[in-house]
Parts: structure tokens; sequence; C-alpha cells
């Protein structure tokens, strides 16, 4: 048994599972603020475009009869078929994958930034001379040690 407790800590002390269990918290959080940001400004701002069409109130009764709001439907017990909730779910999938891309592309930015700020201090300071293979300076046009002209 104490076998068993000690091979399950050292599974739940490796890295990658602490990164893991960070990365779904994390990404929680995330999704709730991406969520937000598409039903409380981007839909609405969609729906003044639209004409202020409620997408929830799109919907066939199966009973046949004709109803104003989804709700009323839902009342009167007849199925539905909800394809306006349907057209909402594909819009809202839409707006969070694009926002998600832009984040992302944000983020590889700040990244790819900083990796070039590194590449320019990396930059060499010497090159080798062709002829007699001694370290000059990059800009040299002619070798200190054996005065040939180099590029």
């Amino acid at each position: 048994m104490k076998k068993f407790f000690g091979e399950f800590k050292d599974f739940i002390a490796k890295g990658n599972v602490i990164d893991l269990a960070v990365g779904v918290i994390i990404g929680g959080a995330f999704s709730g603020i991406v969520t937000s940001l598409v039903e409380n400004i981007i839909t609405p701002a969609i729906s003044l475009l639209t004409g202020k069409v409620a997408f929830a109130d799109l919907f066939v009764a199966l009973d046949g009869n004709t109803y104003k709001t989804l709700e009323e439907a839902a009342a009167a017990g007849a199925s539905t078929i909800n394809y306006g909730l349907f057209i909402q779910g594909i819009i809202d999938f839409i707006i969070t994958a694009f926002v998600i891309f832009l984040l992302v592309k944000v983020i590889n930015k700040i990244r790819t930034a900083g990796e070039k700020e590194e590449a320019v201090e990396e930059a060499p300071a010497t090159k080798v001379c062709p002829f007699c293979k001694s370290e000059i300076d990059i800009e040299a046009t002619r070798c200190a040690h054996c005065t040939s002209e180099v590029e």
C-alpha cells in the first residue's frame, strides 16, 4: 500500500501533471473572460448590425401552432426545432475562435519580439579570415594578421 501511494505521490509531483493542472485552471478562467466578451460586448454589437434579430426566437413548433417566443412554445408543451439557438451557437463559436486567434497572435508577437532582441544581442562581433584563419573584426576589409583583403 505504501508503494502505491508513493507512486501516486511521484506521479502528482511530476512537473507535467502540475503544469496541466495549472493550464486547466487558467483555461477555465480564460474561458469565462472570452465568454463574457462574446456574450456581453460582441454579440450585442452584432445584433445592432442584424436589426436586433433575437436568434433564440427562431424556431419551428412541431405541433403546427404558432408561438411568439420559445418560452411560449415550451409553456404550451410543444416540441420545437430550435434552429435559432443553433445559429447563435455557431456565431458564438466563430466569434470565440476569432477572439482566441487574436489573443494567441498578440502573445506570439510578444514572444517573438523578445527572441528578436536576444538575437540582436548575440550578433557576432568577429569573423575568420579565409586565408590565415585568424579572428578579425566583423567590419574589417583587410586582415590585420596576413593583410589579405576580406569581404
